[in-house]
């Protein structure tokens, strides 16, 4: 689970990334705690280092986004931030502060879950070598290297790994967009592969831990070029 803040003066901003994230969640079967803020006092009286992402309008009354970002870097270097602002000129000022990215208003859900995406993977890559798994009796955490490779069958995915078969509900769009950040490749529509595992390719067949999936025509080219540039560093 991931721990997101916003910070926003105007309810109705507030409210609109609120409803943004939750259909970000169901969208890409994840899930999040979500922590609003009306001022940049607010979120700084006795911060902690505990979020992954802070969502920051610079426009505010009292302490601006873009102050609250300094003080905030002076704690916690690690939280990813992404501004809120209907002004393009701050861009400049935010990467001093190390900002991630920029979210125009008027916010669309495109662009919001666009720029979103590209944050939780930074989050992913701070936190590093692990998945969360949300299955129907509670959660698990995997992590990365566990994986031998990930097959989607109606809408449910099955992780293959050294502890046994995990399944839960997803898209093959979701667990790339997960795993991008990892060597995994698809072999064809059903499989993406940890090339960690890989140990064999048969012609039409790679042994991925101990299995063999079939490599369909279509992914043939890529994914030996995915693995062959992962064995050769």
């Amino acid at each position: 689970m991931y721990h997101i803040a916003i910070v926003e003066d105007e309810v109705d901003f507030s409210t609109q990334l609120r409803s943004f994230l939750e259909q970000y969640q169901k969208e890409e079967n994840t899930r999040f705690k979500v922590s609003a803020f009306s001022c940049g006092e607010e979120i700084l009286q006795d911060y902690q280092p505990v979020y992954d992402v802070i969502l920051l309008d610079i426009e505010m009354p009292g302490i601006n986004g873009m102050d609250a970002a300094a003080k905030i870097r002076e704690s916690d270097q690690d939280v990813v931030l992404m501004f809120i602002t209907n002004i393009a000129s701050y861009a400049i000022r935010g990467y001093e502060v190390g900002a991630l990215d920029f979210v125009m208003k008027p916010i669309t859900y495109y662009a919001f879950s666009m720029r979103f995406t590209r944050a939780l993977k930074r989050v992913r890559a701070r936190l590093g070598q692990e998945v969360l798994l949300t299955l129907s009796d509670g959660v698990k955490k995997l992590e990365v290297q566990q994986i031998y490779y990930v097959e989607v069958q109606n809408r449910i995915l099955h992780y293959h790994t050294d502890e046994g078969e995990y399944c839960m509900r997803g898209t093959m769009q979701s667990v790339e967009r997960i795993l991008a950040p990892h060597p995994f490749v698809k072999c064809n529509h059903w499989y993406i592969v940890n090339l960690k595992h890989v140990s064999e390719v048969r012609q039409n067949t790679v042994i991925v831990g101990g299995h063999e999936l079939e490599i369909s025509r279509r992914n043939r080219t890529p994914f030996l070029k995915a693995l062959a540039d992962y064995v050769g560093g």
